[in-house]
């Protein structure tokens, strides 16, 4: 039985790397959906039980200018992202409603094609927003939102790039998601830069407003699928499944929004810091005699009347 077992699997999986988009298959964890589901797991049971048993001994780790780095890198790759997609169709010769997939080589195909793949790969650098909150004992912020946001999202774009075309109102979604991530990444560079920039940081509260209107506007787009008299869109499947993953995750972001900010049960009172995707926090800052004392480790010394109070500070 366990023979016939591993035979259907081989034979599953030679079906479908068979059926694979033969202008991506190439690319890097695309060749089959072993490496990428290996690397998912691996993702997942790190974050979730290895990463935090190891730090639990252990004081976390100072990455502020890693994190700058980081967040920095992560605005320039997520705005590429959108440039290519505006290019490959988006801003010039697609409609916004029905729009087909171009399954073709000609050099607008292919970028399409290419920019698909980069979107793909920079859901596993985004990763690294986990592994920050691990090493940096964080480990409140990792919540199932947070893991299950991290681990889908290119879990299932391998099989939309990989056994679909690439391309056409399908890829409406990828588009306002990097757009969204520039967004994202360049309030964590600034949050990760230092007190100095806490000034420029007064819209941190509309985080979770904009993921949840970058849900509103992926169903609202695909949603004109269902009153089109007529739309010849190659793999209708893909515009259910994108349907449904606007609707599900807006239900979830949208519970995250109630519990943070209307039941306050997520954040202590006074704190009003979303951090559904990113991989930094802003200094505590301790304002004693006139002085800032910022917090580094989770202590802080409050100087009061010339006596010295040692206190806790909860992370954020």
């Amino acid at each position: 039985m366990l023979r016939d077992a591993v035979a259907n699997l081989v034979k599953l999986h030679d079906y479908l790397t068979s059926r694979a988009d033969v202008r991506i298959k190439d690319y890097t964890l695309m060749r089959d959906p072993l490496h990428m589901t290996g690397i998912l797991l691996m993702y997942v049971v790190l974050s979730v039980y290895v990463g935090p048993r190891l730090m639990a001994n252990r004081k976390p780790f100072g990455l502020n200018k890693a994190m700058i780095i980081y967040n920095l890198c992560m605005v320039l790759l997520n705005a590429f992202i959108v440039y290519e997609f505006l290019m490959s169709g988006w801003a010039t010769t697609y409609s916004w409603r029905c729009d087909l997939i171009d399954t073709s080589r000609t050099p607008q195909a292919l970028r399409m094609v290419e920019v698909a793949w980069w979107f793909y790969f920079s859901k596993f650098v985004e990763l690294l927003d986990t592994l920050f909150f691990v090493l940096r004992k964080k480990q409140s912020q990792i919540t199932f939102l947070h893991i299950f946001h991290h681990s889908v999202m290119p879990w299932t774009w391998w099989w939309g790039v990989s056994l679909t075309p690439v391309g056409g109102m399908g890829s409406f979604h990828a588009l306002v998601n990097s757009a969204v991530h520039v967004i994202m990444y360049f309030y964590y560079f600034l949050s990760a830069a230092g007190p100095r920039f806490k000034k420029y940081l007064w819209w941190k509260k509309y985080m979770t407003a904009i993921q949840l209107t970058q849900f509103v506007m992926v169903s609202v787009h695909i949603s004109q699928y269902y009153f089109m008299e007529k739309c010849d869109y190659q793999i209708p499947l893909w515009i259910h499944l994108i349907w449904m993953y606007g609707v599900f995750f807006f239900l979830l972001f949208s519970n995250f929004w109630i519990q943070a900010y209307i039941k306050g049960k997520r954040l202590p009172v006074g704190e009003d810091k979303p951090k559904l995707n990113g991989s930094t926090s802003e200094p505590i800052n301790v304002v004693a005699n006139g002085k800032h004392l910022e917090n580094g480790n989770g202590n802080v010394h409050n100087y009061t009347n010339g006596q010295i109070v040692l206190g806790k500070v909860k992370e954020i």
